[in-house]
């Protein structure tokens, strides 16, 4: 029996059927998934979502399934359009420290206005925001252009970006720089937990996969990638407004 799930059920006040509807699945699957049956990961992430619940709170032997290594990976995505739009908010809206997004562009980021007024609403509050995004005029963005076979798409991308994030860099508490480094992923960190976007040779990364990390100890894959973020960030350009007014 998972019990977890069913104290859960029973708080949200949701019944089986509520749950099945939700999901488009049969009343049939939920009631196996009760009795101890671990869903496929797409229907773990859609309940902990309609529940508003952390998935290893709904299904506590999870961490048995992969070891050490699987605790940090807290869900995984087949691409970037597969990742709901509560987990982008539930990410930035869960910061009490500190935000880092390490981009090419993130234009997707950018022209979501709710998600930029979160960030400046968090970096008001308090939280460091941290920005990192491609200078347009790198090498290093004329190559990627080229490895997708876009051209000049992906640079102006960038100066899209850099355009619609003019009012976030405008918030007292955002720090923005410009790299020039070759991205070999891209970063969305929050606090403890952060999403990574590996970028892959030739294809766009909103088609490549994204990995959902929380840190669960020193030494981990959580803090390989925070690292990462920290040597990029240690040699990039400061970007202010003043300079985006001269674009």
């Amino acid at each position: 029996m998972n019990d977890a799930l069913r104290c859960a059920l029973a708080e949200a006040r949701l019944r089986e059927t509520d749950v099945a509807t939700a999901l488009g699945v049969d009343p049939k699957t939920v009631q196996r998934w009760l009795t101890g049956r671990v869903p496929h990961p797409r229907h773990r992430w859609a309940v902990a979502d309609l529940l508003q619940a952390d998935e290893r709170d709904l299904w506590p032997d999870l961490d048995g399934l992969g070891g050490q290594l699987y605790r940090e990976i807290k869900a995984s995505y087949p691409h970037r359009g597969a990742v709901p739009r509560t987990a982008w908010r539930q990410l930035f809206a869960g910061a009490e420290r500190e935000i880092g997004i390490l981009v090419y562009a993130a234009l997707f980021l950018a022209e979501d206005v709710e998600l930029t007024r979160l960030l400046a609403d968090k970096a008001r509050t308090g939280v460091t925001v941290r920005l990192l995004l491609a200078d347009p005029h790198s090498s290093r963005i004329a190559d990627r252009g080229a490895e997708e076979g876009i051209g000049t798409a992906v640079a102006s991308r960038v100066q899209n970006a850099l355009a619609l994030f003019r009012p976030l860099l405008g918030t007292e508490g955002v720090e923005a720089r410009q790299h020039e480094t070759v991205l070999y992923n891209s970063i969305f960190r929050a606090d403890d937990e952060m999403l990574i976007n590996p970028q892959i040779h030739g294809i766009a990364a909103a088609y490549a996969p994204v990995l959902h990390l929380r840190r669960v100890e020193p030494g981990g894959m959580f803090d390989t990638y925070a690292d990462s973020f920290e040597r990029v960030w240690s040699e990039a350009v400061p970007l202010t407004t003043r300079v985006l007014a001269q674009r």
